[in-house]
């Protein structure tokens, strides 16, 4: 009976890893191997502020999970303590929360992961994290759009002022 608890258990496990890998938006996995438990309690602190899930998990549970999610390109960073990061918002989140802490601590190394189902290299992660954030982009386009208003308004003044004189 224990075997089968076990077994059942696993299943579990593996069922709810699966579908954290199909609704999250972001997915990334680090080795988190060196860290002392204030840093990742800190790591933690700062994830789940931002609504990321970070859990340690066996590879194994992971590889079987990934197979289920169809994701199995994943698994050649499977090796190793593992820590996963799982976001269903934010794409951008678990990457820059990450790697902000990576360049703090360097025990901390970013493996890859999958963002909006597109499997990801660690170089790729890092790239996704030095992203501005949606509220910077958002920033930057309005600039961008009012530039030309902008423009136009001032050259009307001047027209108008010219004329006046």
């Amino acid at each position: 009976m224990a075997n089968a608890k076990i077994i059942q258990g696993k299943q579990q496990a593996v069922d709810e890893i699966t579908s954290k890998l199909r609704e999250s938006a972001a997915t990334v996995v680090a080795d988190y191997r060196g860290l002392n438990v204030a840093q990742v309690t800190e790591l933690r602190k700062q994830l789940r502020e931002a609504g990321v899930e970070f859990q340690v998990l066996k590879n194994s549970l992971v590889r079987r999970a990934t197979a289920n999610a169809e994701l199995t390109q994943l698994d050649d960073v499977l090796t190793g303590p593992t820590a996963v990061a799982f976001s269903k918002d934010d794409a951008v989140a678990p990457a820059k929360i990450l790697n902000d802490f990576a360049k703090k601590n360097d025990a901390l190394k970013l493996k890859g992961g999958v963002v909006e189902g597109a499997i990801y290299n660690a170089d790729q992660i890092k790239a996704l994290a030095e992203l501005p954030s949606r509220e910077g982009l958002l920033s930057m386009l309005l600039s961008v759009l009012q530039a030309p208003m902008r423009n136009f308004a001032l050259a009307v003044k001047a027209v108008a002022e010219q004329k006046e004189a």
